[in-house]
């Protein structure tokens, strides 16, 4: 999603709670990709993801929200974010998972402060590359080849598509800083882009796995895109944007450094994945690169 700006808020104890549990959502995602993978293909995960939220979302809006987004225009922006932010990442990401752990997705996944910082650079006039994020992209990247060239066999495909993923949320980030000039609410960004996504996925969805044809699948994996959808993405957004009104985009970049602890975290207990060493040593030269890149954060440690 975009990353709106602000001043630093107030982390009172409700919303380090909030904090955690968002950051335990995303992170979960990762261990519900791999739940869902052992009985339903990868389209059929992203679809049923964006569509589950998208409900959701839209029945809220209906209710209690500020109603749904309206316009032609409105909707083509919307269509573009979703394909940034939803339809091309979560099928990177849920591909990558076939063949590498989710731990290690949510590594690679960290790295989309640093695509978002490149794309910035080149595409807006206001946010210009300076030394300490050119810094934290040595950093960040140093992180990713620690990963990549420590003997993967197989898996390389995978890397790069996670890092593809990260690239186009940070393509999204850019985009999506012309929806406040809109006068869209959060929530209908995010309603609107999940719907765009569901509904551009379908026929590719419909042609390539053939739901119609397919066997009911197991109700373990069907309970995990239910929780993707419910927990990770619809109940995530809510979290994202009571945190960001409350304490401000400043505190709320710190669940970037929280999701992936969450993500091993939940792969070792439920999965008992492996944490390797190379794995964690990549880990932290890419926290090192957001701490050097983001000097908002290291003035509010100060």
């Amino acid at each position: 999603m975009e990353r709106a700006a602000g001043a630093v808020g107030r982390m009172n104890a409700a919303n380090w709670v909030f904090l955690a549990i968002l950051s335990t959502l995303w992170g979960g995602s990762f261990l519900f990709v791999e739940l869902a993978l052992q009985g339903l293909p990868v389209l059929t995960i992203v679809w049923l993801r964006v569509a589950g939220a998208a409900a959701v979302l839209g029945l809220w809006l209906a209710s209690a929200g500020p109603g749904f987004p309206r316009g032609a225009r409105v909707w083509g922006a919307l269509a573009v974010m979703g394909v940034l932010n939803n339809a091309v990442p979560f099928t990177l990401l849920v591909l990558a998972q076939g063949q590498i752990t989710g731990g290690l997705a949510s590594i690679l996944n960290a790295t989309t402060p640093l695509w978002t910082v490149l794309v910035a650079h080149v595409f807006t006039a206001d946010e210009r590359l300076t030394r300490g994020k050119g810094l934290g992209l040595v950093l960040g990247f140093g992180g990713v080849l620690v990963i990549a060239g420590a003997g993967l066999e197989g898996s390389l495909w995978a890397i790069v598509a996670c890092l593809g993923a990260a690239l186009s949320y940070g393509f999204s980030g850019v985009w999506g800083r012309r929806f406040k000039a809109m006068g869209l609410a959060p929530m209908q960004v995010a309603f609107g882009m999940l719907g765009a996504s569901a509904v551009m996925l379908a026929p590719v969805w419909l042609v390539i796995d053939r739901p119609f044809a397919m066997d009911l699948p197991p109700a373990g994996p069907l309970m995990a895109v239910v929780a993707l959808a419910v927990l990770s993405t619809a109940l995530a957004y809510v979290l994202y944007f009571r945190i960001l009104a409350s304490a401000g985009a400043v505190m709320l970049s710190l669940v970037t450094f929280l999701i992936p602890a969450s993500a091993i975290g939940l792969g070792v207990l439920v999965l008992d994945e492996p944490v390797l060493l190379r794995h964690l040593g990549g880990l932290a030269l890419i926290l090192a690169g957001l701490v050097a890149m983001d000097g908002r954060l290291a003035k509010w440690r100060s």
